[in-house]
């Protein structure tokens, strides 16, 4: 018998109440972390002005403290004011009685009570920044089911970890505690994988990413950054020497920075990283240095994964996965949280995507093996990347040539020449990537050459087809074929089928979608099927 329940018998015994529990006192310290910032940016001003504080800054320290007071108070407030409790149901109640539940109360001014079956919790996650990590609490987020966009989300800030971790398991014990009858673990971290962190986005675009935060916070204290004697006299010797040699110099910096840079947010991301299923039905992925994150995702959720091989990763030999889940929040806490293996060998990725479904990755079949796309996606691939990208830049150049320099014409034609090989060449390289086809319960669909992304999805988690199309893409009798699923993206996209074969091959993937809005042909007519 539950501890909460009476020692009655029957179904009509009095129950005694299951307690409420209280978040931790120290949530009040986490809300204070705000504070950092501007008093930084105070200290920072005292810093470079000698210790000479202006009667503006004095005034802003006044309304920050003011602030901080306010803030403080709606946070001991909001604390008192938010408890849970797990409800057990009653002893005699049979199986048609009520259900256990996740009880949560809150609000400040509007009390607000929420209660939860604990059947409907899809992925229970803990999320602790490094101002949790200081004071040993984490943020719990139960995700149910329904809440792909986060507004049947659970969330409870902050808890002790050891108590978010018996929460946790509380919360997921009624999932099926079965055995698992092969390794329910994965994968693990590898630092040998640390060669493929500079092949991503971050080896670049973080240098610009960084390079843009720290002009905004030295702008934002008075320090405009251009004015700087360091800067001033790093830009006039940059123009003063040679180019030729002062450019290649300045790339060759900016991707050791980012490289650097790139392999510190790997480990941060990825420390301590394990991809295991706790039981036949719940995977969970572990990861994080100073942030820690902990995963849930019920396998019933688990609607496919994404092998993703972006453009420098892919000629590293390497690729990540993602899945494609229901319950992880909306688009951006998607992202965050439906990673499934850091940047890995390509081999890995595919043995890790398999894990994940439990069977062999359908995805990793050769391009060859799909359904290959008809020539005329091809050519439209060529003439976006002359339009948009071959044509602009040469026409800009020639007429600046012509107005004011030859030089820029010599430019315009060199531009002319290598964008157009460029462009030819990834033209290729998308259309290669094209693919559909069925495997056994999976969709594949394979697109894209920045980032090439194949992806496994079960054709009984397809809700909905949407078939897009222009007066280009009609002329030249191609369609594109969307997938609607209630996870992941929401959508997964089949670009530039055959017009005329896209409802057929749908009809195949998902059947009784499209029953009423497709014409049969009679005896007299060539076997096929049309959209009305």
């Amino acid at each position: 018998m539950h501890p909460g329940a009476s020692a009655g018998s029957g179904p009509d015994a009095p129950v005694e109440e299951t307690p409420w529990r209280r978040l931790d006192p120290r949530t009040l310290l986490v809300h204070c972390g705000w504070m950092a910032a501007p008093f930084g940016s105070l200290a920072l001003t005292a810093l470079a002005t000698g210790g000479r504080i202006s009667i503006e800054a004095w005034i802003t320290l006044a309304a920050l403290t003011a602030s901080f007071a306010v803030l403080t108070t709606l946070g001991l407030i909001r604390w008192a004011r938010t408890d849970f409790r797990i409800t057990m149901p009653r002893p005699g109640s049979g199986p048609g009685g009520a259900s256990p539940t996740f009880d949560v109360r809150s609000g400040l001014l509007t009390r607000r009570l929420r209660s939860v079956p604990l059947h409907r919790i899809r992925t229970v996650d803990l999320t602790a920044t490094p101002i949790h990590r200081v004071l040993g609490v984490t943020v719990l987020r139960a995700g149910t089911a329904g809440s792909g966009d986060g507004s049947s989300e659970l969330s409870l800030e902050a808890l002790a970890v050891a108590e978010a971790e018996r929460l946790r398991t509380e919360l997921l014990a009624y999932a099926d505690a079965e055995a698992v009858a092969n390794d329910p673990v994965v994968a693990r971290i590898s630092w040998r994988w640390l060669r493929y962190a500079p092949l991503t986005f971050w080896v670049i675009g973080g240098v610009f990413v960084v390079a843009g935060g720290a002009y905004r916070a030295l702008d934002g204290i008075g320090i405009e950054p251009w004015k700087i004697g360091l800067v001033q006299q790093a830009f006039t010797e940059f123009g003063t020497s040679a180019l030729w040699l002062t450019i290649p110099a300045a790339l060759l910096a900016i991707l050791a920075l980012g490289s650097v840079g790139a392999v510190v947010l790997y480990v941060e991301n990825w420390w301590s990283y394990c991809l295991e299923w706790t039981d036949s039905r719940t995977l969970r992925v572990r990861r994080g240095l100073l942030t820690t994150r902990a995963v849930t995702i019920e396998r019933a959720r688990l609607r496919g994964v994404v092998l993703r091989e972006p453009l420098l990763l892919r000629a590293g030999g390497g690729a990540l996965v993602r899945a494609v889940a229901g319950g992880l929040g909306n688009r951006e806490e998607n992202r965050k949280r439906s990673g499934l293996l850091p940047p890995a060998p390509r081999a890995e990725a595919l043995r890790v995507a398999g894990g994940a479904l439990r069977s062999p990755f359908p995805g990793s079949a050769a391009p060859a093996e799909l359904t290959p796309h008809p020539k005329v996606a091809l050519r439209r691939r060529r003439v976006r990347g002359l339009l948009f990208v071959v044509l602009p830049g040469t026409a800009v150049l020639a007429g600046l040539g012509a107005a004011f320099t030859p030089v820029l014409l010599h430019c315009a034609w060199i531009y002319a020449v290598v964008t157009t090989a460029i462009s030819l060449w990834l033209a290729r390289d998308a259309y290669r990537n094209l693919g559909h086809g069925l495997q056994g319960p999976y969709l594949v669909a394979r697109s894209g050459t920045f980032s090439r992304d194949t992806v496994a999805l079960q054709r009984d988690a397809i809700a909905a087809w949407t078939f897009s199309t222009s007066p280009f893409t009609r002329r030249a009798g191609l369609v594109t074929l969307t997938a609607a699923v209630a996870a992941g993206e929401d959508g997964y996209r089949i670009p530039d089928l055959p017009a005329a074969d896209a409802p057929g091959f749908a009809t195949t993937a998902a059947p009784g979608i499209l029953d009423e809005f497709l014409v049969h042909p009679g005896p007299e007519h060539v076997p096929g099927q049309r959209l009305r």
